[in-house]
């Protein structure tokens, strides 16, 4: 399936800007951001090659579109921050700092559904409740591939007293 081959890819290339970021001081900041905003231009070239909106419906669409995609943003920066700070404390994490850890990622994924709820009314103003569903399945799809891929390759928290990683 075409949609899922490049949401993979997108996801794939996502993850990996995030990680190389986190993991890794190989790439300069201003090639992470030149990185990240080509990715956000292939998200919004693959949400549009699968909205299928007509010249009036893209009118209304986008300018919405771009807002949530903003604010989005925002919660993925907390994210990669959030992942950033893991990966520094990864070799002392304490209890507290796991508790903390934890109740961040969390507040994250509520924000992410808060947002979400927060757009509906305004995607469903713009475009049909059909469009509108499938929208947030193409968001949620993309999200949810991103995710995946981060998993794979941030481990898992583990105490000071357990020694090194197996790989």
């Amino acid at each position: 399936m075409i949609v899922k081959s490049k949401i993979s890819a997108i996801a794939a290339a996502a993850a990996i800007l995030v990680l190389a970021g986190v993991f890794s001081n190989a790439r300069a900041q201003s090639q992470k951001q030149l990185d990240l905003a080509a990715e956000r231009a292939q998200r919004k070239a693959l949400v549009g090659s699968n909205m299928k909106l007509s010249p009036e419906e893209s009118k209304a669409f986008w300018p919405v579109y771009n807002q949530y995609e903003a604010a989005m943003d925002k919660i993925e920066d907390r994210h990669l921050a959030e992942i950033k700070d893991f990966a520094k404390n990864y070799n002392t994490m304490t209890d507290a700092m796991a508790k903390a850890k934890l109740d961040e990622v969390m507040a994250i994924a509520q924000a992410r559904l808060d947002t979400q709820k927060k757009y509906i009314p305004k995607f469903r103003a713009a475009v049909s409740q059909i469009k509108t569903t499938r929208f947030f399945q193409i968001d949620n799809k993309m999200h949810a591939l991103v995710q995946c891929e981060i998993a794979q390759f941030v481990p898992l928290v583990r105490s000071p007293s357990e020694g090194a990683p197996q790989q």
